[in-house]
């Protein structure tokens, strides 16, 4: 595939699975990420498979967004896939005791990251008139359970603007979709958890819960489809998960 992916949150879980897989089909990639080593690394054994650029900057900071996407080689800079899938979960506190510094982290990671992020990269999409915007939701994004309040808020606006990107892009040939997990083992709940490696390590006991492998197979195949197929919204959970808080455990 003669393409060019930007993925953020690149450096681990599904956006570091997904580099992967579209690295074994020659797709071109732009990874971006906050941890240095990590993008070295990645880029250090996916160049043996296709071209590899690596941008180190934080979603939250608009200013080093625009200059990253603005630093990109010629080579580069003509972006046809884009994958939203940096975002956190801080806390599992009831609103009323709820950090402040976690809703900011939250809210400018998940919500705020992908739109600075989806501006910067829009204007190119938008002067080719095609493109292919996979946003990473959650089931999160489509209920609401206990003492998740403010990062479910964060998913659901994923959700609407999702929508609302589709339809302001529909004009242009831009496909929009959204692919939204529900349990993925990955470094998510230890992030949640702010480093408790043994309340992180119950989340995913008693299941098989998806993998970041399993994710990256469905974008793959999202961004594969003949142009006049857009995947425009696809939940997956693990089969022992049937919502945010019914999973069956075998403990």
């Amino acid at each position: 595939m003669n393409k060019t992916a930007f993925i953020t949150g690149a450096t681990s879980g599904i956006g570091m699975a997904t580099a992967k897989l579209f690295a074994t089909h020659r797709i071109s990639l732009v990874l971006c990420g906050r941890r240095q080593a990590n993008l070295d690394s990645l880029v250090k054994e996916l160049s043996a498979h296709t071209k590899v650029h690596s941008l180190n900057f934080d979603v939250r900071d608009r200013e080093a967004v625009a200059a990253a996407v603005n630093s990109l080689p010629k080579e580069f800079a003509a972006i046809d896939i884009l994958v939203n899938n940096a975002g956190n979960a801080h806390g599992l506190d009831p609103i009323q005791t709820g950090d402040l510094a976690d809703w900011d982290a939250m809210i400018d990671i998940n919500v705020k990251g992908l739109l600075y992020v989806s501006r910067a990269i829009l204007p190119g999409m938008v002067a080719k008139r095609s493109g292919h915007i996979i946003n990473i939701g959650s089931t999160a994004g489509k209920e609401v359970y206990p003492n998740g309040n403010v990062y479910c808020a964060s998913k659901h606006a994923v959700d609407a603007i999702n929508q609302g990107m589709r339809i302001d892009l529909n004009e242009y040939g831009i496909r929009v979709g959204a692919v939204n997990p529900g349990l993925v083992e990955t470094e998510f709940s230890e992030v949640r958890f702010k480093g408790d490696e043994q309340r992180a390590e119950k989340v995913y006991q008693g299941f098989k819960a998806l993998q970041a492998e399993d994710i990256a197979d469905i974008i793959y195949f999202v961004v594969t489809r003949p142009y006049h197929v857009n995947i425009a919204d696809l939940v997956v959970m693990p089969t022992a998960q049937a919502s945010s808080t019914i999973v069956k455990k075998q403990l």
